[in-house]
């Protein structure tokens, strides 16, 4: 099936009836903004109180804030373009989608990286402060985006490779799909999303359990630990259940397909949104020490 064939086939699959533009638009700018609204203030919290700037949990959970508002606003301008524009030039999709694809994939690998600092802080509490220091907690963040660039940048050099080059003049449905269509991406998708799985799995039950266990003969801190442990594994569960959404879109069509686009819908708000909604919960209400400097931000934001 040719280039243009197989866009015409995805954009037939993926289009709304005119009725429900702007329900589903409003309902994801909102949102967006929410949640953006909500992270600024966040950030703002972080910037302006230098006792974060020394802690490696809050340096983490910064990138995470900043993380989701790129992920977030990315998806979110996808989303209103295919119902304003449809098909947008192939370069500009190849940027979004980039960008989209290096914020998704960071926000799993920092949620481990979380879990193994509650875990250090809980179970080797006396190594602590030499194992996570500021400066490898900014290593360990660029090692970060480095592993997600290496999983996500070799769609963009085989689709290079193997495609003319005035494919990136054309126009197209901008998502994954359409742009990287080659099958060896998609092989070698299936591979990394596994292999992230795994690990990431892996390192969330590990530190799960061993606080678990220290939680049974320690103080409070451990059970609040084990509590965000739980939270982070089920961000974790929400942001990698993309791994399977190819599948999932598969199966979709065949059992809903005249409520193909409601249920991509759904899926794109409970896979991609929902996530981006919960690490303002993880920190900044659970955390005391965060909430207290919010709620003094938010306070003199009222009071200006």
């Amino acid at each position: 099936m040719s280039t243009s064939s197989t866009n015409q086939t995805v954009a037939i699959n993926y289009r709304d009836a005119l009725t429900n533009f702007v329900p589903k638009n409003l309902i994801v700018v909102v949102l967006c903004i929410s949640i953006n609204y909500i992270n600024v203030a966040l950030m703002q919290t972080f910037s302006k109180n230098r006792i974060f700037y020394m802690n490696p949990r809050y340096i983490l959970f910064f990138h995470l804030v900043l993380n989701d508002m790129i992920q977030v606003t990315l998806t979110v301008i996808l989303f209103v373009s295919s119902y304003i524009f449809f098909q947008i030039n192939v370069s500009v999709c190849c940027v979004l989608i980039l960008l989209a694809l290096f914020a998704t994939e960071n926000t799993p690998l920092n949620l481990a990286c979380m879990a193994v600092e509650c875990y250090i802080a809980i179970c080797i509490p006396l190594r602590h402060v030499q194992i996570c220091t500021v400066k490898r907690t900014l290593m360990l963040i660029g090692l970060i985006w480095m592993t997600s660039m290496l999983s996500v940048l070799p769609d963009l050099f085989i689709t290079l490779a193997t495609v003319p080059l005035g494919f990136f003049s054309s126009r197209v449905f901008c998502l994954r799909e359409t742009v990287f269509q080659n099958p060896h991406i998609i092989k070698k998708r299936d591979i990394t999303y596994i292999v992230y799985l795994v690990i990431v799995w892996f390192i969330i039950f590990f530190t799960y359990f061993k606080i678990l266990f220290t939680a049974k003969t320690a103080s409070q801190d451990a059970t609040k630990a084990r509590n965000t442990i739980i939270l982070h594994g089920f961000q974790v569960l929400l942001c990698m259940s993309m791994y399977a959404e190819p599948l999932l879109k598969q199966a979709l069509l065949q059992w809903f397909p005249q409520y193909y686009s409601n249920s991509l819908f759904a899926c794109y708000i409970i896979f991609q949104i929902l996530p981006r909604a919960i690490s303002p919960i993880v920190y900044g209400v659970r955390d005391k020490t965060y909430r207290k400097y919010l709620k003094r931000y938010l306070l003199c934001k009222m009071s200006s």
